[in-house]
């Protein structure tokens, strides 16, 4: 699931941090939170919100909801293989302002490419068995846009109904120029690590993503410390070696803390143990991540 690799010490060749991602998905993302629902801290839990149907809402005809045309059942359901195309660019993919809320799907919904436009997938409320909550990025003709999993820098358009909206407190910011990762909450910063980031021609993603879920670490290489895959995937799929085929983009550890500040890995952001561990422990799925150049002005906490 994790997107990184690198010559293991005492072995020959590549060991595939993503394991590809019908093997690493599998046995590591779902078996690690199927079995470990509470790894999420009580502080960072919150009561969902049940979005009304438009019958359920009181709406003036300047506030009236466009139409959602029906789903054809065969369309695609988004899953952790690149999602389906068609689907429309995210026009504020560079901005840093926090996304405060997120949205789960409490069973299977239609996604669209604009309000009131055409069904192009299906948004599970679990990926192979993974709760998934996606940052609301957008809201217009009372529809809602969402982060779409899966993808880079791209939206997916949902009517109402079918989901539950939580607030969503934290936020990570990557800058690539100057190889540095803020954690912040509530708009302040709170933590500031140096990290490691994507080599030349497999160059960590500009633009908004989110946490999709945490997976235990496949090999000895991560340090021992569980691993937080993002929504996105490698912006060039053939750059990557064969082994990385399919894994999605993570934010993990590494055995060794020698190669912070420098372009290392396969797209991959690399941190030290104990801001790994941070991390995990106060910043839950569905929180938004934003990978830019460089910031104006540097964070208070670099």
């Amino acid at each position: 699931m994790p997107f990184d690799g690198m010559k293991s010490p005492g072995r020959r060749g590549w060991i595939a941090a993503g394991v590809g991602v019908p093997a690493l998905l599998v046995t590591a993302l779902l078996t690690g939170l199927a079995l470990t629902p509470g790894t999420e801290p009580v502080a960072n839990r919150a009561a969902p919100v049940t979005v009304p149907t438009p019958s359920e809402v009181d709406q003036s005809p300047e506030e009236s909801v466009l139409p959602a045309a029906p789903a054809p059942p065969g369309l695609p359901v988004v899953t952790y293989d690149p999602a389906p195309g068609g689907f429309p660019a995210d026009p504020a993919t560079m901005d840093t302002t926090p996304l405060t809320e997120g949205l789960h799907p409490t069973r299977k919904i239609a996604a669209y490419d604009a309000p009131g436009g055409r069904p192009l997938a299906f948004l599970a409320p679990t990926i192979n068995g993974v709760e998934v909550t996606m940052p609301i990025a957008d809201r217009r003709s009372g529809w809602t846009a969402v982060l779409l999993p899966s993808a880079n820098r791209t939206l997916a358009w949902l009517p109402p109904g079918g989901y539950t909206v939580v607030p969503l407190r934290d936020q990570i910011v990557v800058e690539r120029r100057v190889h540095r990762l803020t954690w912040y909450r509530a708009g302040k910063a709170v933590r500031t690590w140096e990290v490691s980031l994507g080599q030349r021609g497999q160059e960590t993603p500009l633009g908004r993503t989110f946490i999709l879920g945490r997976t235990p670490p496949p090999e000895d290489v991560y340090g021992g410390v569980d691993i937080y895959a993002l929504g996105s995937i490698p912006d060039d799929l053939d750059a990557v070696p064969a082994g990385l085929r399919g894994a999605h983009i993570g934010v993990h550890t590494w055995y060794h803390d020698g190669e912070l500040g420098e372009n290392t890995t396969n797209g991959c952001i690399r941190l030290t143990r104990s801001g790994q561990r941070e991390l995990l422990a106060e910043v839950r799925p569905g929180s938004s991540v934003v990978v830019v150049e460089e910031l104006p002005t540097p964070p208070p906490t670099a």
